[in-house]
């Protein structure tokens, strides 16, 4: 398999993380969002959406959107799982997910940042504060909700794709210098994540266009 990513997307770096989690070789084909090679001629032919990532599965078929690709890695590859067997904790570990990926992330992505300061007139504090509403309201509901499921990781002491949804976002958040003194429970469970190989080896610093 082929991943079209790039190294500081959250969104392809849950991919990454789940790929590492199931043990999958892929290749790494970056695309460079700074530059604007997500919407170049090439990319385009291949995701129409001009977004990242993009799996190229053996064979030639494209999937695009983290979290069905995400979704397509559980159906169809190896253990380990990232969703529980009971369905009630399946839904809890998609609640989560869906915090991150339909509430928090697409608030704040480079598409948004952009537009805020080109069409809007933002300025960087602007911006800033932007990020850092979104960012808490969805933390501050994770953090409670952690209370009641973590061990080691959002939901007991294995992964899930809660875990490798939160990583990413919180990487974020410390790069856009978030305070993150009110959410202890997330980052316990980011400071074992990051301790496991899957994580360490999907990590922005570790790809190859860092």
């Amino acid at each position: 398999m082929k991943l079209y990513s790039y190294h500081r997307s959250s969104a392809a770096y849950r991919v990454r993380i789940a790929l590492n989690l199931k043990g999958l070789p892929y290749d790494y084909a970056p695309v460079n969002l700074l530059r604007g090679e997500q919407q170049s001629g090439a990319y385009l032919a291949r995701n129409p959406q001009g977004l990242l990532p993009a799996l190229e599965l053996e064979g030639g078929e494209l999937l695009a959107q983290s979290v069905a690709i995400l979704e397509w890695l559980e159906e169809s590859s190896p253990p380990p799982s990232l969703l529980p067997g009971d369905p009630l904790q399946r839904a809890r570990v998609r609640s989560l997910v869906n915090n991150i990926t339909c509430d928090i992330h697409p608030l704040n992505n480079l598409s948004v940042m952009n537009y805020l300061r080109a069409e809007l007139g933002a300025d960087d504090d602007d911006v800033h504060r932007w990020y850092c509403n979104w960012v808490d309201r969805g933390f501050r509901a994770i953090e409670q909700s952690l209370a009641a499921t973590m061990g080691d990781c959002c939901f007991g002491d294995e992964p899930t794709l809660a875990d490798v949804c939160l990583i990413p976002q919180v990487y974020n958040a410390y790069r856009f210098k978030v305070p993150m003194e009110h959410y202890p429970n997330i980052r316990q469970v980011v400071q074992h994540c990051n301790s496991l190989e899957a994580f360490a080896r999907a990590a922005p610093e570790a790809q190859p266009d860092a």
